[in-house]
């Protein structure tokens, strides 16, 4: 049997390393690699840079050898996403992200004939799911985006392209060599602050002065998502039969709820998207007639009846009650925390700002148990702010077990019961606890 130096794979293998240059990649041949794959508009950005720090340790988890990011963006065609005609605008974004992800993998193809490995995480679906609700995705492609040049954050927290404006759909590729140049951020905001997706948010997720309510829009636009199946999956176990279930369920859910699992789960509104005029290649119609823009793009879908799904006691149930009458308002289920970790993260996306008016407390929370931990929550002027370790003097403390409050959470535990059991322990006037609660409906 040949040794191993000479047998003829590791020959080869050896042969065609010594041909591939170890520098770094030549941006230019790597743009043309991009482009001819398919995307639209690519920029490169290297692990090293600072707006990727938040990001390092969990791209190196995923491909330790990472040493540059390829962001890549793929139009959308702006009148299908513009349609009321829901099923019109979801096959537009299901295609373009399918053919986003086969873009990458061309890219990635191409890489490694080069002998360069490279990783594609996907642009879309599916996702990590063992760190559901946690974070799920192996990337975050919009500030990859932003710093390769692709475009900044608008209003309505999507990227804007300069060119192609809200329409695209983006990826990330990491690349395990370094990159000739890099990108730089755009060094305007394409931005009109024109605030149309504000008046077009079903939910009014996306506020006037820039303030984003994150459970809004997960709870409606996402509503056949992950948090949305699995409240209605519960709704299925809670339902005494098949009438019950009608009763609580109208066919058309039901429907809807069929198709997105046969097909691709179905997004209720991105009228963000949809009404956006900016970009060059989109801005002309609005700046031609910008009422005949609001009348043939706005009012279809801020008229459109539809069922808008909220959290009971919410902002955004109060918002669609006073701004959009003829939608029918659907009160279900937010997200449960399932971790101590969890809950702290998760209370920056889940709290009301609305419903905190006139609130300026400090909470301290220790959790004991499973899971062990210490936070400060502060609450004033219409803000939260969540730290580690216990700051300060509190107004309220809750010293719990990290079981029986999540159980709590989840409405499997009696707040009263676990109270008296003495799994959870709280010192400090009851209006605190009763309007910390009000902040965060579920």
């Amino acid at each position: 049997m040949a040794r191993l130096d000479e047998h003829p794979t590791v020959v080869r293998h050896r042969a065609r390393a010594e041909r591939a240059e170890a520098g770094p990649l030549d941006a230019a041949w790597l743009r043309r690699l991009c482009l001819e794959a398919g995307a639209d508009d690519v920029g490169f950005v290297s692990i090293d840079r600072a707006e990727v720090a938040d990001q390092r340790a969990e791209i190196l988890a995923a491909f330790p050898g990472t040493r540059a990011l390829i962001s890549i963006a793929c139009r959308l065609h702006p009148e299908p996403i513009r349609s009321p005609a829901r099923s019109v605008s979801n096959q537009e974004f299901h295609a373009n992200y399918e053919h986003l992800n086969d873009v990458a993998r061309r890219i990635v193809r191409g890489l490694a004939d080069a002998g360069v490995p490279a990783l594609n995480p996907s642009s879309a679906f599916p996702m990590e799911m063992d760190r559901y609700p946690g974070k799920i995705w192996v990337v975050s492609h919009k500030p990859i985006a932003v710093a390769a040049g692709l475009g900044q954050v608008g209003v309505h927290r999507c990227v804007i392209h300069p060119v192609f404006g809200s329409f695209i759909n983006l990826g990330t590729i990491l690349v395990a060599r370094d990159v000739s140049s890099q990108a730089a951020p755009v060094d305007f905001n394409p931005c009109l602050s024109c605030k149309l997706c504000v008046a077009a948010c079903p939910v009014g997720a996306i506020g006037a002065d820039g303030h984003f309510n994150f459970s809004a829009c997960v709870t409606h636009n996402y509503r056949e998502f992950m948090s949305g199946f699995t409240d209605w999956v519960s709704t299925i176990a809670d339902s005494k039969d098949g009438r019950d279930y009608r009763r609580r369920v109208p066919a058309s859910e039901s429907a809807s709820m069929w198709q997105s699992l046969s097909f691709k789960a179905n997004y209720k509104a991105a009228y963000c998207v949809a009404v956006c005029p900016a970009g060059e290649d989109v801005i002309g119609p609005f700046l031609d007639d910008r009422g005949k823009f609001l009348k043939d793009v706005v009012d279809p879908l801020t008229a459109k009846e539809e069922p808008i799904y909220v959290v009971p006691g919410s902002d955004a149930e109060s918002h669609v009650a006073r701004r959009f009458p003829r939608k029918t308002i659907r009160r279900v289920r937010g997200v449960t925390a399932t971790s101590v970790r969890g809950f702290l993260f998760g209370m920056r996306l889940t709290f009301q700002r609305e419903a905190s008016r006139g609130l300026s407390a400090v909470y301290h929370f220790t959790f004991t148990g499973r899971e062990p931990a210490e936070a400060t929550v502060t609450i004033r002027d219409r803000a939260i702010r969540v730290e580690d370790g216990l700051i300060g003097e509190p107004d309220f403390r809750v010293v719990a077990d990290g079981d029986a409050w999540l159980g709590v959470l989840a409405g499997d535990r009696s707040l009263i019961w676990s109270i008296l059991r003495r799994r959870i322990r709280a010192r400090g006037p009851l209006r605190l606890l009763a309007a910390f609660r009000r902040c965060f409906p579920r």
